[in-house]
């Protein structure tokens, strides 16, 4: 029998307590390489506790209408790569900030960020 693509006997799967129509997740393999954990709010995973925070509290100043948001917004840079911004936010004054929620600055954020900070008209706020 199959699981999620990995083959178990029937001993393997009475063992762990599988019965069909029922989806136990599998543990992560692998730890983030800098320590973030994968979360989830209202169905959405977020790649960090900070990131899933701050979608909380836009989730809370929307249901206010002081503002609304998108999520994972992309931008195309040149050389076939694309740089995804965590939030777009329309203000309810007619203001629009973009954020990227990060725990550790990396040099290849930076880059990125200087890239479509010239090729666009925006401005990067890193929350």
């Amino acid at each position: 029998m199959t699981y999620r693509g990995m083959r178990f006997t029937e001993q393997e799967i009475a063992a762990m307590g599988l019965r069909k129509g029922k989806v136990i997740p599998l543990p992560n393999p692998k730890p983030s390489k800098f320590g973030s954990v994968i979360c989830e709010a209202d169905g959405i995973k977020f790649r960090s506790k900070k990131e899933r925070a701050r979608y909380l509290e836009l989730c809370a100043l929307k249901s206010i209408g002081e503002c609304w948001f998108l999520r994972q917004v992309p931008f195309y840079l040149p050389g076939n790569t694309k740089y995804v911004l965590d939030f777009m936010i329309f203000w309810k004054d007619g203001k629009v900030t973009h954020e990227d929620v990060k725990g550790k600055r990396l040099a290849s954020f930076i880059k990125a960020k200087k890239q479509v900070e010239a090729l666009y008209p925006v401005v990067i706020e890193e929350t």
